[in-house]
């Protein structure tokens, strides 16, 4: 699949959103438990920019070839825990459309933000991610995040309890 990212604009709002919702049914990649609108989202977009917190949204070709392009992900940098001490610390996330899950895509685009982390003041990224996805925690241990945190039985999910656990990089270190 032939993909480009850039940075997000409003207009690909919805789709984002879109994407977002699709991964609630899952159990295993948010949690949130019931889908989120444009509207409760325009805060978090708002809090990101192309030159500190980037939101960057993919274009790939629609699926069976239609020369329509399409946003198939999305990743964000995220201001973590909001405390000035934190500012060279950011948490990533990767959304990817069911259509394109288990191409590679999620492999590249991490390798693009660990490459634009230092571009934009980061020394430090974070991932966040329940302990039963297995694919995530794959991704982020394949480039280089190591496990810094458990924090056991904190999200409920359809009654079960489930973990989360936080990964951690130094960009531009070989280990943590």
């Amino acid at each position: 699949m032939h993909v480009s990212y850039r940075d997000a604009t409003l207009d690909d709002l919805p789709e984002i959103v879109a994407i977002y919702n699709s991964t609630i049914p899952s159990r295993t990649v948010t949690a949130d438990l019931t889908p989120v609108t444009v509207e409760s989202r325009l805060p978090w977009f708002e809090a990101h920019g192309p030159n500190k917190r980037p939101l960057w949204v993919v274009e790939g070709q629609a699926p069976g070839g239609a020369d329509a392009k399409r946003i198939v992900a999305w990743l964000s940098f995220s201001d973590f825990y909001g405390r000035p001490a934190y500012a060279r610390t950011a948490e990533v996330s990767i959304y990817l459309d069911e259509n394109t899950r288990g191409q590679g895509l999620g492999t590249r685009l991490l390798a693009a933000a660990l490459d634009a982390a230092p571009s934009l003041g980061i020394d430090t990224l974070l991932g966040f991610i329940f302990g039963h996805n297995a694919a995530s925690l794959a991704l982020f241990r394949r480039c280089g995040f190591h496990d810094w945190g458990l924090l056991p039985r904190v999200a409920v999910l359809d009654g079960i309890e489930r973990d989360l656990v936080i990964l951690g990089l130094r960009v531009g270190e070989s280990s943590a």
